[in-house]
Parts: structure tokens; C-alpha cells; sequence
């Protein structure tokens, strides 16, 4: 009989950093954030965002959302899950005092920026497999209305 010799070695693996946590998988989602619009006056204004999505349990949905939705789904996944969740783009404290002269938060330029900052939020979570069954990022995508007093859960996938 041969002797044989198990290999013991340790495998050494590379820290993860948030580019390799969050680089597209084989399963990536590429979900826009788009037509943002802004209603109400006075302190009541704000500006919501439409998004799609592209696959889930809908073959399509686009859901308006304000930035406020956008925190509370990074608070919930940061809460439930076992990823590390990206940051939002800033809240822009300085774009509220008044007699700034411009449209604070409400400036073309400073919209377009967020949308785009939270397009690449998204992108970067939906992205991630472990996020990708999180109830709260389903519910996100996919409910007319955010129920902030769900039950957290997996989505099984079928």
C-alpha cells in the first residue's frame, strides 16, 4: 500500500474589500433609479425616484421612492444581514439653509447627482447574493409602498 500524505495546508485567501464584495456575479441585476420628481411645498417638498427591477418575483415593477426609503432599506440590511452594506450618498445639510440663493437639494445638478449615487447603492446591494434574499430589498423593489413594521425574513428562492 502506497502511503499517502494528506495535504493540510491552510489556503490563504485575500481581506475582502468592498469592490470584491460587491463586484457583478454571475447573477448581477442591473436596476435603474431614474425620473426623479419633485412634489409638495414649503417643508412638505421632496423629491422621489422611480426604479425598476428587472427580475424578482415580478417580471417588471417600478416603484417611486424618497431618499428617506433608501436609508431605511440600508438600516434594515445592516441590521438583518450578514453583508456590508455601501453608504448613500450624503444627506446635504448645507443644500437646506435657507437663503442659499439656489434650489438646495431641490437644484437640477444636485438631483442628478443623488440619482446617480443611488443607482450605484442599489446596484451594489441587489448585486450581492446574500442581500439579494433579504425581504426588505424585495419589498423595496417590488411594493407599491414600503411597510416599515415588516416582519424581517428570507425570501426562498423557488
Amino acid at each position: 500500500m502506497a502511503d499517502t500524505i494528506a495535504d493540510t495546508r491552510r489556503l490563504f485567501s485575500k481581506p475582502q474589500n468592498l469592490n470584491d464584495a460587491y463586484g457583478p456575479p454571475s447573477n448581477f441585476l442591473e436596476i435603474d433609479v431614474s425620473n426623479p420628481e419633485t412634489v409638495g411645498v414649503g417643508r412638505g417638498r421632496f423629491t422621489t425616484y422611480e426604479t425598476n427591477l428587472p427580475i424578482f418575483k415580478l417580471k417588471e415593477s417600478r416603484v417611486r421612492r424618497r431618499y428617506s426609503d433608501f436609508e431605511w432599506l440600508r438600516a434594515e440590511l445592516e441590521r438583518e444581514s450578514k453583508v456590508v452594506v455601501p453608504p448613500l450618498p450624503g444627506k446635504a445639510l448645507i443644500r437646506q439653509l435657507p437663503f442659499r440663493g439656489d434650489d438646495g437639494i431641490f437644484d437640477d445638478s444636485f438631483i442628478e447627482e443623488r440619482r446617480h449615487g443611488l443607482e450605484q447603492f442599489l446596484n451594489k446591494v441587489a448585486g450581492h447574493p446574500l442581500a439579494q434574499n433579504e425581504r426588505c430589498l424585495h419589498m423595496f423593489l417590488q411594493d407599491e409602498s414600503v411597510d416599515k413594521s415588516y416582519t424581517p425574513s428570507k425570501i426562498r428562492q423557488a
